[in-house]
């Protein structure tokens, strides 16, 4: 474990449980297809794809007293990544049941588990103060999550907010010690019709699509935090600043094999990002396209996040 990582990423961490099958089943159809398990949930896939990405990096989450933890202690020591991972006897490892179709399209169901468990006095406060980004997610306990974002950003560090998944319980005070916000469509769409303050009812993911980007710009800006990128799959994602805006879009020519994990892709490579170039938020945001992209060429969540030669192969090719 790095004594003062770069990047500390707290959140969850999640037993990928994957079937790929040719199309998702109807209701009530069964469909054949193959299986696989292997390490993921959003806050170990972020910390995975910022370690592999060359930059020394912390997760901090919470299992259950079971195989599963077992098996992502020995995962971290086989990546040489720092992991503080710590037991809750009376709760489960979180599980994901992932479908993955032909296309590499995916639905995704998650248990929490001992997630749900994380505790303030679980996260080093000493990493979050020596921190030069922090990063947070909603798949773990909402206190916790607070608790981080508010300790980091007191410290100096910058604080990356990855809104996912969206819950309905989802408390608008993280934006305030939220220095960058990343959510998707999906996720964006779900803020505009939750916070007040966004002026919106009723709206959608077509319309966040047909907007200008200008308008969009404007609703980042209700967010009122620093920084809003909202990522926008295959097309790439928009960056709002307090002082302009700027699409940046996808890296193309890419063979799709499976998409699950490519924002938590993205959010770590851009973690990365931050610390390779210094603070520079749109080339933090173009290498996260890039981890993003070489992610889904392969199957799996954690174990398909690119390594730094690759992505450095990769960013060569394209200058």
């Amino acid at each position: 474990m790095p004594s003062h990582p770069a990047v500390v990423v707290v959140g969850s961490f999640v037993q990928d449980l994957t079937w790929k099958c040719r199309d998702f089943p109807r209701p009530g159809e069964t469909t054949v297809g193959t299986f696989k398990t292997g390490p993921g949930g959003k806050g170990s896939n972020q910390a995975v794809a910022c370690g592999r990405a060359g930059v020394d990096t912390l997760f901090v989450g919470a299992a259950g007293d079971d195989a599963f933890a077992g098996q992502a202690r020995e995962f971290y020591r086989t990546e040489k990544i720092g992991c503080k991972l710590t037991l809750k006897p009376a709760h489960a490892t979180g599980t994901a049941a992932i479908l993955v179709s032909a296309t590499g399209q995916n639905e995704i169901i998650v248990a929490l588990g001992a997630n749900d468990y994380l505790k303030k006095t679980d996260v080093p406060a000493g990493a979050l103060r020596h921190a030069r980004a922090v990063v947070s997610q909603l798949e773990s306990n909402l206190e916790t999550a607070a608790y981080v974002l508010k300790t980091a950003r007191k410290a100096g560090a910058t604080t990356v907010l990855n809104p996912a998944p969206m819950r309905p319980d989802f408390p608008s005070g993280l934006l305030k010690h939220t220095d960058i916000l990343i959510p998707n469509e999906t996720e964006f769409t779900a803020l505009m019709n939750l916070l007040p303050q966004t002026g919106c009812s009723g709206f959608t993911e077509d319309m966040l699509k047909a907007m200008p980007e200008d308008r969009l710009h404007s609703l980042c800006r209700s967010l009122g935090v620093p920084t809003v990128i909202v990522t926008l799959g295959a097309r790439g994602c928009f960056v709002s600043r307090v002082d302009g805006f700027l699409f940046i879009p996808a890296c193309t020519g890419i063979k799709v094999v499976d998409t699950t994990g490519a924002g938590d892709a993205f959010v770590g490579g851009f973690a990365a990002g931050l610390v390779k170039f210094d603070g520079d938020i749109a080339a933090a945001a173009r290498f996260g396209n890039a981890v993003a992209a070489l992610s889904v060429t392969k199957f799996g969540t954690a174990p398909a996040m690119p390594r730094a030669s690759e992505i450095a192969r990769f960013l060569k090719s394209r200058r």
